[in-house]
């Protein structure tokens, strides 16, 4: 049959109760076996359909499936869809039956909003088709199906996260761009990307990663995106009231409150989070108080303005690193308890969305961040030396106060024929940062008061601000060459003004430890640069169900403050260091088959020209003469190393197990995943002797996540395996000496593995939740730090348990 004697069956689905369009809807043709899915209006096309009748089943999670037979005669079929809200009384069961048909890994559509993800390599990690630990953020389970994730682990019930992954530093999570809800949360985003915040998974609808193609849209950073979509209002309620109360291993207590609901045009989220507990090394105490606010209020039909406002502080007692003798000796051990960490973290976002009609949407965002970050205590070198109690302590004193505006335009147009989407968009950012290094009190206490007068003679004393001013300008375009073939390619234009003004100390002592020399010096530096950054992505869809795609992009990340003048006694920074670039590129094959089987399979590779990384060599200072000579210590030396490449495989498929054996009961749910990645690396060229030929740092060859997913009516559980193996911390390749007994900062990272387990059972409105972490209580490390929390080894959490009850009522 020809083209031109086949039709269209589209339409808009909504909410039955609230007449509000219900995005990504599930629409399964039973006669073909395909599925499709509504957008962010409600609205689905299948096209090129031959007449006849079609039997169509449209599903979402927490609506009741809804059958609508089509019949196509002479003209194309427009139609309304209603679906109804589950009952409480029934959801229980229901949602255990509907999550069989859903994979907890889905991607994101090619536009979403006023964003264009057409042919990059994105993964959305849905936490309600999840069971995992999610009253501590345990990152190794929520982020078990992104593939090759790096992971630092942490012993602060989740208050920070550090993944990285194809070579990037997890340090922070500073090579990835942070975002909640589309706007930025780190510290600075050009200054100094490091991610203090981090929100509970309790409070989080999705997580939304795009691997590096995200530059052109979201940022520069190699790693690419990943953005934290929070929770929105319930809306067919007034008022719904979530309560989480948790308890586990090492005193670890967690109150997860929450308050949702609407009243006509007005909708409200927002929620309290409480976590303290004591680790399971000494000295390693932690609280946090996180408060986050949300609403949106309809302007008119086509128009929403919504607000958010997010406030988090913790303080936590940093127990230090170990030396490798140490740890093998007694992981447990600490030799610290005069080291705190404190963070406060303050951002607001206002946001309107306008929808001119189907084809075109405009949305203006403007965001701010006023945050502070301190810390304080004993760091040397030679990280087995005792603490001297009657000595300063080294203070770090960070405040951050920045603001944005993002506008995004978005048109759907055609060329001839065929369908065309166009995204313009502009950014305006700026920053005024404050960093003030020097003696902090010789107390034991969480004070952090600069004490320079009491000790005028202390080395390491710096007081500067950082100005920085960013615009930029971005735009992409998806060409349909055919229905099912697209190309999008996509540009960004950047502006970086980078200032520091300040002064720091040089102090110079004889071989008695007496000051033979106090200077202080002007320290002022502008660095203004203009570039752009191309990229271009290609899909292509051989049936409903897989995708070819691809892309190609250019990275860029600039040098930080931190780079510039914090004082580190464990390295030193070239003075000469500048900016990264480079690019990523992308390549696979995903989709489905049937029902009961999703993968995700492609290849990678990132280029590096200048990459920042870290050698060993001997320590240098400036003598009386004003000439460097050697100290006599061995350091990490921080600068550009060279020209660097990593390339791999990564994998993520999932099987639901009992379709593909025949089985399909609505009571029973098992199934596997599998995510794997393989990752080679190079440092191509260097100038620094020994490094070219070397791998990369933190690039393990091996990276596997693989378990197993169970449910019976309102049991549900997964297990989970881990391994990681070795790699390296520094460029120079420094391997591992199990009876180093001086610094710790030096070598591998082992390999590793671990297997975690979890398990919930919901009755009614209570849901009850276990699980244990580290089930095998393996001993194993995946960081050795340079500053705090360090320096040195800093050990993974052992065997912990942990137990959640949640009551959720409405009315």
């Amino acid at each position: 049959m020809s083209i031109e004697a086949q039709h269209q069956i589209s339409g808009y689905v909504i909410n039955a109760e609230t007449k509000e369009p219900i995005e990504m809807v599930e629409i399964y043709d039973n006669n073909a076996g395909k599925s499709f899915q509504t957008n962010e209006e409600g609205y689905f096309e299948i096209n090129n359909l031959p007449y006849g009748t079609y039997f169509l089943y449209f599903y979402k999670l927490g609506y009741e499936v809804e059958q609508r037979p089509i019949v196509l005669d002479t003209k194309n079929a427009n139609i309304y869809i209603e679906l109804k809200k589950l009952s409480r009384e029934m959801s229980e069961v229901a949602i255990v039956e509907q999550r069989e048909k859903v994979f907890a890994m889905q991607r994101l559509r090619e536009v979403e909003g006023t964003s264009i993800f057409a042919g990059k390599k994105n993964e959305v990690i849905n936490l309600e088709q999840m069971v995992v630990n999610t009253s501590s953020n345990n990152a190794r389970q929520i982020y078990s199906q992104i593939s090759g994730l790096n992971i630092f682990e942490s012993n602060d019930a989740g208050l920070q996260l550090n993944i990285g992954g194809r070579g990037l530093d997890p340090n922070r999570s500073s090579n990835f761009n942070m975002r909640q809800n589309n706007y930025d949360i780190s510290a600075d985003v050009l200054g100094y990307p490091e991610s203090y915040y981090t929100p509970p998974a309790e409070g989080i609808e999705e997580i939304q990663v795009v691997r590096g193609a995200a530059s052109l849209q979201y940022g520069t950073q190699f790693g690419g995106l990943v953005n934290f979509k929070m929770k929105k209002p319930v809306r067919d309620r007034n008022i719904e009231f979530t309560s989480r109360q948790s308890a586990g291993s090492n005193g670890l207590i967690t109150s997860f409150n929450s308050l949702s609901g609407a009243t006509g045009d007005l909708g409200y989220y927002g929620y309290f989070n409480y976590k303290e507990g004591d680790g399971f090394r000494p000295n390693s105490n932690f609280n946090s108080q996180n408060v986050y606010l949300y609403t949106d209020y309809k302007l008119g039909e086509n128009t929403t303005l919504s607000t958010d406002f997010t406030y988090l502080y913790y303080l936590a007692q940093q127990p230090g690193g170990l030396t490798d003798a140490q740890f093998y000796s007694d992981p447990t051990v600490s030799n610290r308890n005069r080291n705190w960490f404190e963070v406060d973290w303050k951002l607001a976002s206002l946001k309107l969305e306008h929808r001119f009609s189907y084809r075109t949407r405009l949305s203006l965002l403007a965001y701010g961040l006023d945050a502070s970050r301190k810390s304080v205590g004993f760091r040397t070198n030679r990280v087995s030396q005792e603490d001297d109690l009657n000595a300063p302590r080294d203070l770090i004193l960070g405040n951050f106060n920045n603001f944005g505006t993002e506008i995004r335009f978005l048109n759907r147009y055609k060329i001839a024929d065929m369908n065309s989407v166009f995204l313009i968009g502009s950014k305006y950012y700026q920053s005024n940062n404050e960093s003030i290094q020097g003696p902090g009190s010789a107390s034991t206490e969480a004070d952090f008061i600069l004490a320079d007068r009491q000790f005028p003679n202390y080395p390491n004393q710096s007081d500067f601000v950082f100005p920085n001013r960013n615009v930029a300008v971005f735009g992409e375009n998806i060409f349909y060459l055919r229905d099912n073939f697209s190309i999008t390619p996509g540009f960004r234009f950047e502006y970086i003004n980078t200032r520091s003004e300040g002064s720091f100390k040089r102090i110079n002592f004889d071989l008695a430890g007496n000051p033979i020399q106090n200077e202080t010096f002007e320290d002022n530096r502008k660095f203004q640069r203009s570039f752009v950054l191309l990229g271009a992505g290609i899909s292509y869809l051989p049936n409903t169900r897989t995708e070819l795609y691809g892309n190609l992009s250019q990275n860029y990340r600039s040098v930080t403050f931190n780079d510039i003048r914090i004082v580190n006694p464990t390295f030193q920074v070239d003075p000469d260091i500048t900016d990264e670039s480079g690019f990523t590129t992308d390549f696979g094959i995903r989709g489905r088959i049937g029902e009961s089987f999703s993968y995700d399979i492609g290849g990678f590779g990132l280029m590096y020209d200048n990459r920042l990384g870290e050698v060993l060599r001997a320590e240098t200072r400036t003598n009386a003469d004003g000439e460097r000579e050697e100290t006599g210590r061995v350091v990490r030396f921080r600068g550009n190393i060279g020209q660097a490449f990593m390339y791999g495989m990564e994998s993520l498929v999932e099987l639901n197990v009992l379709p593909t054996i025949g089985k399909d009961s609505r009571h029973l749910k098992f199934s596997l995943f599998a995510n794997t990645a393989i990752t080679q690396s190079e440092y191509l060229d260097s100038d620094i002797p020994g490094v070219e030929g070397n791998n990369v740092e933190f690039v393990p060859f091996l990276n596997l996540k693989a378990g197993f997913n169970f449910g019976y009516k309102n049991l549900l559980g997964s297990l989970q395996y881990t391994y990681v193996s070795d790699q390296f911390t520094d460029a120079s390749n420094a391997e591992q000496n199990p009876f180093d007994n001086q610094s710790g900062i030096r070598g591998e990272i082992p390999s590793y593995d671990v297997i975690d387990l979890s398990a919930s059972y919901s009755w009614k409105n209570l849901t009850l939740e276990s699980g244990v972490n580290n089930l095998l209580n393996a001993w194993y490390f995946t960081r050795r730090a340079t500053g705090y929390p360090g320096p040195g080894i800093i050990p993974s959490p052992p065997r912990t348990f942990y137990l959640t009850l949640e009551l959720k009522i409405g009315s």
